[in-house]
């Protein structure tokens, strides 16, 4: 039970990886306020929760929402953790040919609402005499191929503003860091293709499979996965934690496919056979 006593926020609260730690903190004893646009999805977890879970309606893109979520949180007895969750794939345009609007709107959603999810939560926090803040940021931000370039370019933004709010927030004994996923089967896949019902189930499917196969951990990441560690980081067992990030990929980022799969050869097997 460590979060006894204690006020969370999460955004994008309703499904995925936000859903997976509201219940995650909850489990462990927090009075967690959930902000999503997913009104059912957000009012159907707190209908479930036996009052550990609230939620408000909330676009993480208009700051006024944002702010009016942390202030609903802290006037319940105040706040204790922040993880700044909330996001969609944005707009899957090449830099060549995407809108200055679509630009913004992908920004605005994915790397402005974190920094004013800060920005608002901090003060609140400070009061408490410190706190915790994770945020979400994608193994996109460390390379390219994984996700849009704006989405990719947002995600690098939110690892680089974790460090740098670290710094700020280390006189309120405020701890910042960032969560890093990898292939983790949400519906942020689907809903960026506008898919929805048997076919969304069905995409799903095949996108469990395909990333079952796409790192050495061989089974598809579940948002269960990160909701374990952003409660660490938000915990006091991480105590002495903030400024960086943990890596849950299982193992995608920790070489080439050669590295870990015999079946693909690597450069040193190409050079060989270029000697033989």
């Amino acid at each position: 039970m460590r979060f006894q006593g204690k006020r969370a926020v999460v955004t994008g609260g309703a499904s995925g990886i936000g859903r997976a730690t509201a219940l995650r903190l909850a489990e462990e004893g927090a009075e967690v306020w959930i902000g999503d646009l997913d009104v059912a999805g957000g009012q159907d977890l707190a209908d479930t929760s036996n009052g550990r879970i609230r939620f408000q309606r909330t676009d993480v893109t208009q700051t006024a929402e944002i702010e009016a979520l942390m202030h609903a949180a802290d006037a319940a007895g105040g706040l204790d953790v922040v993880f700044n969750n909330a996001g969609a794939a944005g707009s899957r345009d090449a830099i060549e040919v995407i809108s200055p609007e679509d630009w913004d709107r992908t920004m605005a959603l994915l790397l402005r609402s974190v920094a004013m999810g800060m920005r608002y939560a901090a003060p609140l926090l400070a009061k408490r005499g410190g706190g915790a803040i994770v945020n979400t940021s994608s193994v996109s931000a460390l390379g390219s191929g994984y996700a849009p370039t704006a989405y990719s370019t947002a995600k690098a933004g939110v690892l680089h503003l974790t460090k740098l709010a670290a710094a700020d927030l280390a006189r309120h004994n405020i701890r910042v860091n960032a969560v890093v996923p990898g292939f983790i089967t949400t519906n942020i896949f689907t809903s960026a293709l506008g898919l929805e019902g048997q076919a969304r189930d069905q995409a799903n499917g095949m996108i469990a499979g395909v990333a079952a196969k796409a790192q050495p951990v061989q089974r598809a990441g579940r948002p269960e996965d990160i909701a374990a560690a952003v409660a660490y980081l938000a915990s006091d067992d991480a105590a002495f934690v903030t400024g960086t990030h943990i890596l849950v990929d299982g193992g995608m980022l920790i070489g080439t496919r050669a590295s870990w799969d015999d079946s693909q050869p690597g450069l040193f097997d190409a050079l060989q056979g270029a000697a033989a």
